[in-house]
């Protein structure tokens, strides 16, 4: 897969494309990241990318030129564009395995008070929110949706059953794990895991799942009866 991410501040992306699974991912060419400066897409020499919003009020609006250049400038017939945004769908495990089929991601990370209207309306082919709070730009929001992808494409994470049973895979959380020692100050492991029965170890995690699903993300188990 290609992503770029077009940003007004590349070096925030620098360190962390140099960690953990996207490191792996880009060393074994299945992901390809590329930034993209919004600013060399400027008019002008002040490299200008944003500007103050018709009908007053306060606060700075991403300018259209500068985005529609810089996405038409990498955007192919293959492309998928996304604006990080508030108004945006909300970002899930499902919506993650859906990105992961794409060929070519193109993010677009707005800043300030928001992004001109006519890059939602005329540029972009969907719209993702993290959550229901406010950053101050897309950029973190960019790195939540890049991971996320990416972990599930294959030969990014070397143990495929881990990604397979891990939480919201199944539309449940993951059960409860355990490590050594079996005894840790007097909190023990329960003993189904070390009983060697893996029948029974499949079956405790499954009602773990569906117990811990219950008790902290009742909406989960409404969503998949609806």
């Amino acid at each position: 897969m290609r992503i770029h991410i077009i940003t007004i501040f590349p070096e925030y992306f620098r360190d962390p494309l140099n960690c953990g699974i996207m490191r792996i991912a880009q060393e074994k060419n299945i992901a390809e990241v590329t930034l993209v400066n919004l600013r060399d897409f400027a008019d002008d020499s002040y490299r200008t990318v944003d500007d103050y919003p018709f009908g007053g009020g306060p606060g700075m609006i991403l300018k259209p030129e500068p985005i529609f250049k810089a996405v038409e400038s990498i955007k192919q017939d293959n492309s998928y564009v996304i604006l990080l945004s508030p108004q945006g769908r909300p970002f899930s495990q499902d919506v993650a395995k859906e990105l992961s089929g794409k060929e070519h991601l193109i993010l677009i990370c707005g800043r300030y008070k928001g992004v001109d209207e006519r890059v939602q309306e005329y540029l972009v082919n969907d719209e993702i929110s993290i959550g229901d709070y406010v950053l101050s730009g897309g950029e973190a929001a960019a790195l939540v949706v890049l991971e996320a992808t990416i972990r599930l494409m294959e030969g990014a994470v070397t143990d495929k059953e881990s990604v397979e049973t891990d939480s919201f895979m199944s539309g449940l959380l993951d059960a409860a794990y355990y490590t050594r020692p079996a005894d840790f100050r007097g909190y023990k492991v329960p003993d189904v895991l070390i009983s060697g029965n893996h029948q029974k170890i499949k079956e405790w995690r499954a009602e773990q799942a569906l117990k811990l699903t219950k008790e902290k993300r009742p909406d989960l188990l409404k969503k998949l009866k609806d």
